[in-house]
C-alpha cells in the first residue's frame, strides 16, 4: 500500500428497517473442568436464533473475576493450548508473589489473567446471525485450576 493510500472500506449494507427495537437477556451456565478455553459459540448462536432479531448488537458478559471471555480461532486446538501455555508463563502461580492467597495459589493469578483479557464482548448481529469471522469462536477462558460453574449474561439489543 502506498504512503498516501488508505484502506478501502467495503460496504455490505443491511436494509434499514423501521421496526421496534427489542431487547432480550438471559444467563448461560458453563461448567468447566479447570483451566482452559471452553468454546461457547454454538450455545450463544442457539440462544440468538430464538430471539428473532435481524440486526443488532449482542453483549456477552462474564460475571466472574477469575474467568474471562475471548474470541479466538476455533479451527486448530493448538491455538488454545498455546494461549494457555503463554498465560502460565506470563502469570506465575507462585503464592510468594502475591498478598491475596486466601483462596489458593491459583486465585490471584486468575484475577491477573482475567484483567489482561476481557470479561465482556460486543458482537454485531447481521441477518440474524453472529457476525463472526470464518475461524472465530467465542470462548470462556477459565483461569482457576478447579472446576467451576460460570455464569455468562447474554444481552441482545436489535430489531
Amino acid at each position: 500500500m502506498g504512503r498516501n493510500a488508505w484502506p478501502r472500506l467495503e460496504r455490505h449494507p443491511i436494509p434499514a428497517s423501521f421496526g421496534t427495537m427489542r431487547q432480550a437477556q438471559d444467563t448461560l451456565s458453563v461448567r468447566t473442568r479447570g483451566q482452559g478455553l471452553y468454546e461457547i459459540t454454538a450455545d450463544v448462536a442457539r440462544w440468538l436464533s430464538a430471539q428473532t432479531v435481524e440486526t443488532g448488537l449482542l453483549t456477552v458478559f462474564c460475571r466472574h473475576t477469575s474467568a474471562s471471555l475471548t474470541i479466538q480461532e476455533n479451527a486448530d486446538p493448538d491455538v488454545q493450548r498455546d494461549l494457555q501455555s503463554f498465560f502460565r508463563r506470563l502469570v506465575s502461580e507462585d503464592p510468594s508473589l502475591y498478598r491475596h492467597t486466601a483462596e489458593g495459589a491459583d486465585d490471584m493469578p486468575a484475577h491477573i489473567r482475567s484483567a489482561l483479557t476481557d470479561i465482556q464482548l460486543s458482537i454485531p448481529v447481521a441477518r440474524g446471525r453472529l457476525a463472526l469471522g470464518t475461524w472465530q469462536g467465542i470462548y470462556l477462558f477459565e483461569h482457576r485450576t478447579h472446576p467451576h460453574v460460570r455464569e455468562i449474561v447474554l444481552h441482545m439489543l436489535g430489531e
